[in-house]
């Protein structure tokens, strides 16, 4: 897929932009999903979507759980927000959807972002049949020295 979001262009959109980059990825730009957009393309950021529904809400902007999940899913399939998976019970959506890789601090919880350009990684196993790989994601687990 093309990038069609650089999102350090996509910072502080109108709700007019956001309407116009979500039918772009053929997103209907319900309300809802507005607000969603809006909310997380501020800047860069991760954000779990219980981070944004609790935002939302405190705002009284009365977006149901249900809601935030299936619209964060949405966009991370069509690319808007990029999945950063940090074990299965902690799943965050990052705004920056350029190539990057992440620490993750397991005594904070903090995720940051590092560069990881032109890294090679040699001896990947062989794909399974009928598969073509799709990326690779480095989340490197870090703790804070005693």
């Amino acid at each position: 897929m093309d990038q069609v979001l650089d999102n350090v262009n996509n910072m502080n959109m109108s709700g007019k932009s956001v309407h116009k980059v979500l039918c772009t990825l053929n997103i209907k730009p319900t309300n809802q999903r507005i607000k969603i957009a809006k909310f997380i393309l501020v800047k860069d950021q991760h954000l779990s979507a219980e981070d944004i529904f609790s935002s939302l809400n405190n705002n009284k902007c009365g977006i149901s759980r249900a809601t935030v999940y299936n619209t964060l899913n949405l966009f991370a399939d069509k690319g808007l927000v990029r999945r950063v998976i940090i074990d299965s019970s902690k799943i965050y959506y990052d705004s920056k959807t350029t190539p990057h890789s992440h620490y993750y601090n397991v005594d904070t919880g903090e995720i940051s972002d590092f560069e990881f350009n032109n890294a090679q990684i040699s001896s990947l196993p062989t794909l399974p049949k009928d598969t073509v790989q799709e990326g690779i994601d480095i989340v490197v687990r870090v703790k804070n020295s005693k």
